[in-house]
C-alpha cells in the first residue's frame, strides 16, 4: 500500500516480509520442491534474510522457530543488472503495476548489488529473455 502510495519502504517493512518468504522457502525446499522467488532483496541483509531467516538480520522475525536452530535455505541470487534509463522505460510500459515510476530511483539508492562471497550471477537486462533464461538454467545445471 505504501509504494502504491508513492512512499518507498524501508528495512521495518521488508524484514517481516522476508522473514515469511525465507519461512515459505524452507517449508518448499524441505518437502523435495524446486523453487523460484522471484522478489527485489535490495540489500545483502535481505538476501542473508531469505537464506538465514530471523538469524540474518539486524531485526528479529515476528515468529521465532521453535527449534532455535538456523535453517539455511540454499540460495542462487540472479541479479537482473540494468541501466537507470532502461529500466525506467520498462518500467513506464507496465500497465496496472502497484509500484509507481517515480519510486525507481529509491530503488536504485537502496540496491546494494550482489558480491563474494554470495551465491550470485549477473545477467544484464539489455539480453533478451532466451538469452537470460539460457544463462539462469546453464548455472543451474
Amino acid at each position: 500500500m505504501k509504494m502504491e502510495k508513492g512512499i518507498p519502504l524501508n528495512d521495518q517493512d521488508r524484514i517481516p516480509w522476508l522473514c515469511n518468504l525465507h519461512d515459505i522457502l524452507l517449508r518448499d525446499v524441505a518437502s523435495g520442491q524446486h523453487v523460484v522467488l522471484a522478489c527485489s532483496a535490495l540489500k545483502k541483509v535481505y538476501r542473508d534474510i531469505l537464506i538465514r531467516g530471523k538469524d540474518g538480520g539486524p531485526l528479529k522475525c515476528e515468529q521465532m522457530r521453535k527449534d532455535k536452530q538456523p535453517a539455511e535455505v540454499k540460495l542462487l541470487v540472479v541479479y537482473l543488472s540494468g541501466s537507470f534509463e532502461v529500466i525506467s522505460g520498462r518500467l513506464l510500459k507496465r500497465k496496472g503495476h502497484f509500484m509507481p515510476p517515480e519510486l525507481l530511483q529509491s530503488q536504485f539508492d537502496t540496491l546494494e548489488p550482489p558480491s563474494d562471497p554470495e551465491n550470485f550471477i549477473q545477467i544484464n537486462v539489455d539480453k533478451n529473455l532466451s538469452e537470460i533464461i539460457a544463462t539462469i538454467m546453464g548455472t543451474l545445471r
